[in-house]
């Protein structure tokens, strides 16, 4: 049996949109100090081309961690997390859970940029939720009740992502 992170295929298609969404805010922070580098916007392309049917899982999975590492190429504690946040985007296909990280590095790469900004990042991110997407992250474990995955013991189940990702699982759960 698969874990309960992953989710069926509509799901994850669903999530990559809004996670594609989360991760697209924040990469002017990445392309102002490389902006030759295009990692993350084709990551974030290919995550929206994964969420309208045009690619397949398959395909996603095989590239997912490309964009991810585009962090390695900035020292700029913003740019990093907002290249983070596209290759968070870009594991939705493997994995639904993603799209949480996703957000979460969106939260921290805008809260780097401006501090004090985390509280309006995720108010964007929670606006943007609909009913599908809430559907979708209701289906997912809440953080650290399920090893098998990203909402874990890992990165995301501790600090200011771990904050972000309680406070989402917190407002889906709690809209009506």
């Amino acid at each position: 049996m698969g874990s309960p992170q992953t989710l069926d295929l509509s799901d994850r298609r669903i999530l990559a949109a809004w996670a594609a969404d989360c991760a697209e805010r924040v990469l002017p922070l990445f392309e102002r100090h490389a902006p030759e580098d295009h990692r993350p916007r084709d990551g974030v392309g290919r995550t929206r081309a994964f969420a309208r049917g045009e690619l397949d899982a398959a395909e996603m999975i095989r590239r997912r961690f490309e964009t991810g590492r585009a962090a390695s190429a900035v020292r700029d504690p913003a740019a990093r997390a907002a290249a983070f946040a596209a290759g968070q985007a870009s594991g939705v296909a493997h994995m639904g859970a993603h799209a949480l990280g996703a957000a979460a590095y969106a939260v921290r790469a805008a809260s780097l940029e401006a501090p004090g900004s985390d509280a309006e990042e995720l108010a964007w991110q929670i606006a943007h939720v609909d009913a599908q997407v809430r559907g979708a992250l209701r289906r997912l474990p809440l953080l650290g009740a399920d090893s098998s995955g990203p909402l874990g013991s890992g990165l995301l189940a501790s600090g200011s992502l771990a904050v972000t990702i309680r406070a989402l699982q917190r407002s889906v759960d709690e809209a009506s």
